[in-house]
């Protein structure tokens, strides 16, 4: 392993990271880099878990998608477990799929036939939230050494950052996309109604709960259709 080259790709991923202005377009990248900066890493992706059900984000091929659906399905493998908050490990490897499986005994025989031969799963965390599992596969058996494993957690770690703020950002957005939204719709309501905006701001809230629809859902409707009601 050249690691001298490999600390300059990542210093190099950690700029680009920065340079990302997207939750999407900063998860494709951190999947990506795995492939091309870890060695026998052929497909990568990210495994979110919530609620005991499993979302795959960015995945470089429909290969990491069948594996996390996979998982989900059978309530067991490396990424899955390294997306449980109740899990202590934080990195899963497993070496082999020809060989019979000390760990996962459903998942390796099922996951072979997907055309997998070794993978690695690693916690995505900081030290304020735990955010999935970034999953790493190769079709070939016995291509992640312990060298690969330190190189992904290394890469792990500074996803786990960038996945974070990206995030962060994105809620930030989508909080200030919603105050607008509500603002509009409780002034189309006050202008129509001849109302205070205490008043169209219960006709909103009063709607939502009565629909069990999100607020920001129901100001949309007011926004296209001029009434909150369905």
């Amino acid at each position: 392993m050249d690691w001298q080259g490999f600390a300059q790709q990542m210093a190099s991923m950690a700029r680009d990271l920065l340079a990302e202005h997207t939750l999407d377009s900063t998860l494709e990248q951190i999947t990506r880099s795995a492939v091309e900066l870890v060695d026998g890493c052929d497909a990568a992706g990210i495994l979110v878990l919530q609620n005991g059900r499993v979302s795959s984000l960015a995945p470089s091929e429909q290969l990491v998608t069948d594996s996390d659906h996979l998982q989900g399905r059978l309530g067991e493998g490396p990424c899955f477990d390294a997306a449980r908050p109740d899990r202590s490990e934080r990195v899963f490897r497993i070496t082999d799929f020809t060989r019979e499986p000390q760990r996962w005994p459903l998942f390796v025989p099922r996951c072979r036939e997907l055309g997998v031969g070794s993978m690695m799963g690693f916690l995505l965390y900081t030290r304020e939230e735990e955010l999935g599992a970034l999953n790493m596969y190769s079709r070939k058996p016995g291509m992640f050494t312990e060298d690969s494993e330190t190189a992904g957690w290394l890469l792990a770690s500074h996803a786990a950052v960038a996945f974070s703020t990206a995030l962060t950002d994105a809620q930030l957005q989508e909080a200030i996309s919603t105050r607008h939204l509500i603002g509009e719709a409780m002034g189309i309501l006050m202008g129509r109604h001849r109302i205070t905006e205490d008043q169209a701001f219960d006709i909103l809230r009063t709607q939502s709960q009565r629909t069990n629809t999100k607020l920001r859902e129901v100001a949309r409707r007011v926004c296209d259709t001029g009434t909150a009601d369905k």
